[in-house]
C-alpha cells in the first residue's frame, strides 16, 4: 500500500494530507479575527504557503483551491490578494462561494490541492 501522510491531526481533521505527491489541505481561517476581509485574506494565504512549503510544496503547484467568503460582496476584496498571490499564468480550478461561517467573524476560509 501506498503511504499517506498526515500533519496537523487531531480528533476531527488533519490540516494537511499527502498521497501520492499530491497535497490536500483542509480549509484554512484566520486567526485574528478582528481583521477585515484583506487582512484575513492574507493571513490565510500566508497560512497555505506555510502547510505547503511544509510538505514540499508551493503555490506554482496548485491544482483546485476551493473559498468560502461570509459576504460574497468581498469577493472583489478577497481577490485583489488572491490574484497578487498567485503566480502569474499559474491559476487552480477553482470555486468561490458564499457561506455561513462556523464562527461568524470568519470572513473566508480556503482549501487547496496541490502537488509535489
Amino acid at each position: 500500500m501506498s503511504k499517506i501522510t498526515r500533519q496537523g491531526t487531531n480528533q476531527i481533521l488533519s490540516t494537511s494530507v499527502e498521497y501520492h505527491n499530491f497535497v490536500y489541505l483542509a480549509g484554512i481561517t484566520a486567526d485574528d479575527l478582528s481583521k477585515d476581509i484583506k487582512g484575513q485574506t492574507a493571513e490565510v494565504l500566508a497560512k497555505i504557503d506555510a502547510a505547503l512549503e511544509a510538505n514540499g510544496t508551493d503555490n506554482t503547484r496548485l491544482l483546485t483551491a476551493q473559498i468560502w467568503v461570509k459576504h460574497i460582496t468581498d469577493r472583489a476584496a478577497m481577490n485583489e490578494l488572491w490574484t497578487a498571490w498567485l503566480p502569474a499564468g499559474q491559476a487552480p480550478c477553482r470555486a468561490c462561494v458564499e457561506a455561513n461561517m462556523a464562527d461568524p467573524r470568519h470572513l473566508v476560509e480556503i482549501m487547496v490541492t496541490a502537488c509535489r
